[in-house]
């Protein structure tokens, strides 16, 4: 099946896409803030630079959207019908990177946590924001 769009149309759309500050991010950083978790935000020197980083606790949270790391059994990952080699080339990358971070991170005694898209739509919102708090409270 063709795409939709056109390859302009489709390449613009794509190159909207941001890395940092998403919607999903923006969620987490204003509700861990409200409850009083202070973070700082991106920090290149941990491997994968986390979205969030937590020093008080050792622990840092990737928000992961599930189409761009391949978020199992979610209906929001779709392999594009267009290009899908290139597609899967790139997102199992981004999942070899992801599990790679996890990896290193716990070894330098670091606790990475994900939190995936899909766990922000507003049916599943309150009891994801809740689980995480209860990360910092313990």
């Amino acid at each position: 099946m063709a795409d939709v769009h056109s390859k302009e149309v489709r390449s613009f759309n794509m190159s909207q896409i941001k890395g940092k500050n998403t919607k999903p991010e923006m969620l987490v950083r204003k509700f861990l803030f409200s409850n009083g978790i202070r973070y700082r935000l991106h920090d290149k020197k941990l491997p994968g630079k986390p979205d969030l980083v937590f020093p008080k606790y050792k622990k840092v949270v990737f928000i992961h959207g599930c189409f761009w790391h391949g978020h199992e059994d979610c209906k929001y990952f779709v392999i594009p019908k267009t290009r899908t080699e290139w597609w899967l080339n790139k997102i199992n990358g981004n999942k070899t990177k992801d599990a790679e971070s996890a990896i290193a991170l716990k070894k330098l005694k670091w606790k990475p946590i994900t939190v995936w898209e899909c766990e922000l739509r507003p049916d599943k919102r309150d009891q994801k924001l809740k689980s995480l708090l209860r990360e910092f409270q313990n």
